[in-house]
Formats: structure tokens, C-alpha cells, sequence
């Protein structure tokens, strides 16, 4: 029996593309309908306490939600970091030595697989700088990958990693806040309480609830997780594959790491 080749699935990735996209618009959409239209939005015309509690909400849900659709896109259309064409190190970057090849032993490192002080890819045909991926959804290698992304249709790299943790930070956010604002009409749900508004709304509310309570508590724990990789300076795939060792040798202290990836 075969075993299954699951890079088999990299082309069903690939033809996901928009279909991600407009997933995530609709949720965004569906979230500004019962928190805007539905509920708050009607409740500025209340006066008093509830009115400012109204203007309160939606001024921080607007500027969380330019912010989250802002890194988004930005994940979404930065590249992630290419290996420029004909790259070729000058210096032995893995281990910080002069690089000894030559013309004549570069065309041997391609039949030499036990040399492996150079990295090279056979899918692209090229050297791979170190903390280089190849994508196999992308198809070609990546700087510094960490992984690839469904939600944002793109690789996650070197040039766009701080974006991906932004989106991730104000989504966190956005989502919570949500979560809250309509905690009270959630729990109307199950009471016998009146809901002011059709059977409809109240649909949408829970609909929106539940949703941004599961992306709140999964983001959560993305967050906590490239926290980590940000400090120790390493990426979801160096996690993964790396070797327990006394010293990480690309950690330079979490003020540098952070401000490497910033």
C-alpha cells in the first residue's frame, strides 16, 4: 500500500486562493451588521449612559477594524521574501567561513549531496541563503519561512512576518471586543427575555458571537505561540526541526529579536 502524499493537497491550496479571502470579508461583514447595524448603532439614539456606552464601543470597534483589515491586506500582498536569481553566497553563511568554491566546484555541488555546507534547492534549480524554505503551495523558496497561511493566501516570511503578527494582534482585539459587546444579547438568547428586533437578528448576533468568541480563544493561542518564536529569534518550521542545543545561534537577546522582526 502507498503511502499518501500529502504535498498531493498543496494544489488544492493553491485553488483556495479568493475563496480565503471573501471568507474572511464575510465574517468581518456579518460581525459589522450586528454590532453596527443591529445593536449599537440604534443605541446612539437611546440618550443618557447607554448612548455614550454606544459611541464608546463603535469608536474603538472602527479603529480596531480599519487596523485588522490594514494588516491583513498587508500579509496578504507583501511578498514574503524571494531568493534573488543567481544568489550565490561570498561567505560560507552557516558556519561564518570563506566560501572556497569556485565555478568549477559549484557544478559539482549539485551532484554532491553529502556536501552540506551550501543548502541548494532542486525544485528551484538555486542556492537557499540559510533560514530558506522551499513553499511547495508558493512553489518557490522563501526567506526565513515560518509557514504557509490559508487565511492570508500567502507565505509567511521575512518580509511580511510583521504584518502576520499584527493582523494576529488586532484580530485578537477586534474579536474580543466583539465578544463582549454582545455577550448580553448572546444571553438573551436562552432567557425569556424580549429581544428588541426580529428573529433575524437575534440570529445574526449569536451567529457573530460564536464566531468571534472561537477566532478570539484560537488567535489567542497563535499569539502566545509567535510571541515565543519572536524572543527566541526562530520561526514556526526552526521550531519544529531544530535540535535541542544549548544556544539558538540566531537568538540575539529579545530587545533585538524583537526589533529584527519590527
Amino acid at each position: 500500500m502507498m503511502a499518501w502524499n500529502v504535498f498531493k493537497f498543496c494544489t488544492v491550496l493553491r485553488g483556495l486562493g479568493s475563496i480565503m479571502i471573501l471568507l474572511v470579508l464575510g465574517v468581518v461583514g456579518v460581525t459589522y451588521y450586528s454590532v453596527v447595524v443591529t445593536n449599537y448603532g440604534p443605541a446612539l439614539l437611546d440618550g443618557g449612559l447607554h448612548s455614550l456606552l454606544s459611541a464608546v464601543v463603535l469608536i474603538l470597534f472602527h479603529c480596531l477594524l480599519v487596523m485588522l483589515l490594514w494588516s491583513y491586506f498587508s500579509v496578504v500582498l507583501t511578498d514574503p521574501g524571494s531568493v534573488p536569481p543567481n544568489w550565490r553566497p561570498t561567505v560560507d553563511e552557516e558556519r561564518g567561513e570563506a566560501d572556497p568554491l569556485n565555478d568549477s566546484e559549484f557544478n559539482g555541488l549539485q551532484s554532491d549531496s553529502s556536501n552540506q555546507r551550501i543548502r541548494y534547492c532542486r525544485k528551484c534549480n538555486q542556492l537557499k541563503p540559510p533560514r530558506c524554505h522551499h513553499c511547495s503551495v508558493c512553489g518557490w523558496c522563501v526567506l526565513k519561512m515560518d509557514h504557509h497561511c490559508v487565511w492570508v493566501v500567502n507565505c509567511v516570511g521575512a518580509q511580511n512576518y510583521k504584518y502576520f503578527l499584527l493582523f494576529l494582534f488586532y484580530t485578537f482585539l477586534e474579536t474580543s471586543l466583539v465578544t463582549l459587546a454582545l455577550l448580553s444579547n448572546f444571553l438573551t438568547f436562552f432567557s425569556d427575555e424580549e429581544f428588541p428586533g426580529t428573529s433575524g437578528t437575534l440570529a445574526t448576533t449569536f451567529i457573530s458571537f460564536v464566531l468571534n468568541l472561537a477566532f478570539a480563544l484560537s488567535v489567542l493561542g497563535f499569539l502566545i505561540m509567535h510571541i515565543s518564536l519572536v524572543t527566541a529569534n526562530t520561526t514556526t518550521i526552526e521550531a519544529y526541526e531544530k535540535k535541542t542545543t544549548p544556544k539558538w545561534r540566531y537568538d540575539l537577546g529579545r530587545k533585538k529579536n524583537f526589533e529584527q522582526v519590527f
